[in-house]
């Protein structure tokens, strides 16, 4: 059995049977409740998110992305806020063969950020592509992030642009835990490919059992957008061992 109040980290390596979760969503920040949850696998239909999971909440009526990926034989991954705003709790998500995202839920039973006691409601890709995290995977020593649009040089090779902090959880039998051990990384150096499609940041220190929090307010598209979200959060599990394939990558 895993001993209630250690950490997960050291649970994982004593409890051979023991799997731990694959993304943590933190509390508020990223949902009170999260429900019903699907792949997308439209073809593009929805945008540029195909092969993510989304998912509803029920107490703050709004949808959320995610993302995995697998290190050193296990699941890890980021979340990502996508829409809010819904009528009602959502209990439920479902893409339709037309691409769209149907949302159905109620406020029985608990409170909800919605008015309405329930709805079924349709969200459609508009075809304008938004500037946003695309997805984030783990590298050596810090992330890999993709964008949807390419990031402009200045703000996107600049480490002030990228505030990094973490967190962890006590791991016990008890409901719920408090955010403990916070800290903030220092970004050594980012990376930028020549597309602007993706960053690469460097940090001082990366550390097992925490979950990593991205707030990149700093940065602009090429068309001198800020991020539709800027924040997002990631899951390490497990560090790999070697980076990832550069994209033509010029450092400063």
């Amino acid at each position: 059995m895993p001993e209630s109040g250690g950490r997960i980290v050291n649970e994982k390596n004593r409890v051979e049977q023991l799997v731990p979760y694959a993304i943590i969503f933190p509390y508020i920040r990223m949902g009170r409740s999260i429900t019903g949850f699907n792949v997308n696998r439209t073809g593009g239909k929805f945008g540029p998110f195909e092969d993510q999971i989304f998912l509803g909440d029920y107490t703050q009526s709004i949808l959320m992305r995610a993302t995995t990926e697998q290190v050193n034989g296990v699941w890890q991954g980021g979340c990502y806020p996508f829409r809010e705003g819904l009528s009602t709790g959502i209990l439920n998500v479902e893409f339709t063969p037309g691409g769209n995202l149907i949302c159905g839920g109620t406020n029985r039973g608990w409170p909800v950020r919605g008015i309405k006691p329930f709805a079924i409601e349709r969200v459609e890709w508009s075809g304008k592509m938004p500037f946003e995290i695309l997805r984030i995977t783990i590298e050596p020593d810090g992330f890999k992030v993709s964008f949807t649009k390419p990031v402009e040089p200045i703000t996107g090779t600049a480490t002030s642009s990228y505030t990094i902090s973490a967190f962890t959880h006590p791991y016990h039998a008890g409901y719920g835990g408090p955010e403990i051990e916070q800290h903030k990384s220092a970004v050594r150096s980012v990376t930028l490919a020549d597309d602007g499609l993706s960053a690469i940041i460097s940090l001082d220190k990366l550390r097992q059992g925490f979950v990593y929090e991205l707030d990149l307010a700093g940065l602009r598209s090429c068309d001198s957008e800020p991020l539709l979200h800027r924040n997002a959060f990631y899951t390490v599990n497990e560090i790999p061992s070697f980076r990832s394939v550069p994209d033509r990558a010029s450092s400063k």
